[in-house]
């Protein structure tokens, strides 16, 4: 109940966190403050209001916005890790993103050799291929 609830309100929280007129808000907000300035005097206590709020907001959205991408990363995880299930690509990769950062590099590497050796490979097929027209052509102009 809870974790839905915390869901339902990250996720709301950080969709209006991405608007443009959200975005224009908080600069309106930042001007007036700065304008504001000089009828306080720019005392320690209109400091500290913009350093109070602006530090609460963000420490605010930082969990808020990290649970996003988290179920986001999470779903997307969950897609690639189905549709390797149901195609030809090898299955050991599913799961990867809990291996360490050193192991996944690896595996990249090792993936990154194999489509330089299948690049290569195809190469090789279509020199072959061109070099058996031109002599079948060659053949057919004798």
């Amino acid at each position: 109940m809870l974790e839905r609830s915390f869901t339902k309100i990250a996720n709301k929280v950080a969709h209006v966190a991405g608007l443009p007129l959200t975005f224009a808000i908080c600069v309106a907000v930042v001007v007036l403050w700065a304008v504001s300035g000089p009828i306080f005097h720019f005392s320690d206590t209109w400091q500290l209001i913009i350093n109070t709020g602006t530090t609460i907001v963000t420490f605010l959205m930082v969990f808020l916005i990290q649970n996003t991408q988290n179920r986001d990363g999470a779903a997307i995880q969950a897609k690639l890790d189905e549709l390797i299930r149901v195609s030809t690509g090898h299955n050991h990769f599913i799961g990867i993103e809990h291996l360490t950062e050193s192991e996944v590099e690896e595996i990249r590497v090792k993936c990154e050799q194999a489509a330089k050796r299948h690049d290569k490979h195809i190469a090789e097929m279509a020199a072959r291929k061109a070099v058996s027209q031109k002599r079948a052509s060659k053949k057919h102009a004798a």
